[in-house]
């Protein structure tokens, strides 16, 4: 195909896009299946057809974003943004907090954060979510608020009792959370995006940075900083946080959560000394397995009632898993070089599990050590093939890596994890 790199060049430049990140065999996929549906047999006659059609231009975009996205994926980070909206709450309780989902994909990341807030005790009055994306198909299924069940991983799913119901074809999310979030298109590439746009007290923009070239990294950075308040923060993908790292930005201290704020003075109870309001569950079998638990606790309450105490979770039995949770309570401390230890004691005492190498992986990505963390999700894939968060944690790393093809074969991998598994009924 001699004209795919004009065509990737196209589509680079108008939404960062990089052929030699993304691969050459995914372009020239969704190229191919362009031009089938155009039924135009020459692909000079499709780069012309692109060059002069915004409509085209579109259509392809649509066909080369792929959502890989469920509720409550990221839940330290959510954890994070609950806090501080009751930190910032209690010190200016008139002050909305502000908060950007970019890019929101079909939905799910800025439905999670505004179920999260609710379940916190934070008011629908007291939180603003804007989220945006370049792709007209997702927005709508976001509108749409119906959900298959791949939007709904795990086995604790009590959010979904309660702000969903059952429907046809999946789940269809209450209309009182649908209102709650600010949907509209938006490329994070155009010159005139948010510029007249007030500040934000949090952006998400995770697992999207990986795709772009460092220029375009830069780029991107330089906005989200210009769009973040000057006590911010901003959360991306675990892959992403060498690529804040700036003379003017820092890691925020939150462990697990990847979450990085500007170079300040400002007090910094907010972001690494108070607890968390929800603490981290206890590390069960079913929320390593490639499962993430979601942040709301397991009872219904009425929305701007005072959050309730949670339970006190079990002591666990196994020795390794407690040695596990004294690991994950110190990473969320912010105390990597100790957690990591802990890890690697309970893997000394016990023997390798994939409970252990996944959480130890999560810790040197939080600390920037990407071989290391590489090595470790590998170990997890060797102990548990099916493990559907490594499998995407080691994705990522290989994109950031510049090895493409290798992501996209662990992405299938996890695709067909997720296929496999029975559907979950509420």
């Amino acid at each position: 195909m001699k004209s795919l790199p004009l065509i990737a060049d196209r589509l680079k430049s108008a939404m960062g896009l990089d052929m030699a990140t993304v691969g050459s065999s995914l372009i020239e996929r969704v190229v191919r299946e362009r031009m089938a549906a155009l039924e135009i047999d020459d692909d000079g006659r499709y780069l012309a057809r692109l060059q002069s059609s915004a409509v085209e231009l579109q259509a392809l975009i649509e066909l080369a974003v792929v959502p890989e996205t469920w509720f409550f994926r990221d839940r330290e980070a959510i954890l994070a943004v609950a806090r501080l909206a009751r930190e910032r709450l209690a010190a200016q309780p008139t002050v909305p907090v502000r908060i950007l989902s970019l890019p929101c994909s079909t939905g799910e990341e800025p439905y999670s954060l505004a179920m999260a807030l609710l379940e916190a005790g934070v008011m629908p009055s007291q939180f603003v979510i804007d989220a945006y994306d370049i792709r007209t198909r997702s927005l709508e299924i976001a509108a749409a608020g119906l959900y298959g069940r791949n939007s709904f991983r795990g086995q604790e799913l009590g959010f979904r009792d309660r702000h969903f119901t059952p429907a046809e074809q999946g789940w269809q999310l209450h209309e009182a959370i649908r209102q709650l979030v600010r949907f509209a298109p938006g490329n994070l590439l155009a010159p005139d995006f948010l510029r007249q746009a007030a500040p934000y007290d949090v952006i998400f923009c995770r697992n999207v940075l990986i795709y772009f070239e460092r220029e375009v990294q830069r780029q991107v950075v330089t906005l989200l900083e210009s769009l973040m308040k000057p006590d911010g923060l901003i959360f991306v993908g675990p892959a992403e946080g060498g690529i804040l790292l700036s003379p003017r930005l820092e890691s925020a201290g939150i462990a697990l959560a990847f979450g990085f704020r500007k170079r300040v003075a400002v007090p910094r109870s907010a972001t690494r000394e108070a607890p968390l309001v929800m603490p981290l569950p206890l590390l069960a079998p079913s929320d390593l397995g490639g499962r993430r638990r979601p942040v709301v606790p397991p009872t219904s309450r009425a929305v701007g009632a005072a959050a309730p105490a949670l339970p006190a979770e079990p002591a666990p039995s196994n020795p390794a898993r407690t040695v596990l949770q004294r690991a994950r309570s110190l990473a969320d401390q912010g105390q990597l070089a100790q957690a990591a230890a802990l890890c690697e004691q309970a893997i000394g005492e016990q023997g390798p599990s994939a409970d252990a190498f996944y959480l130890l992986g999560l810790i040197h990505d939080a600390g920037g050590q990407t071989e290391q963390a590489r090595h470790c999700y590998r170990k997890v894939l060797y102990l548990a093939p099916r493990h559907q968060a490594a499998l995407l944690q080691l994705a990522a790393l290989l994109q950031a890596q510049g090895d493409p093809a290798g992501a996209e074969r662990l992405r299938q991998r996890a695709d067909r994890v997720t296929a496999s598994e029975e559907p979950h009924h509420g």
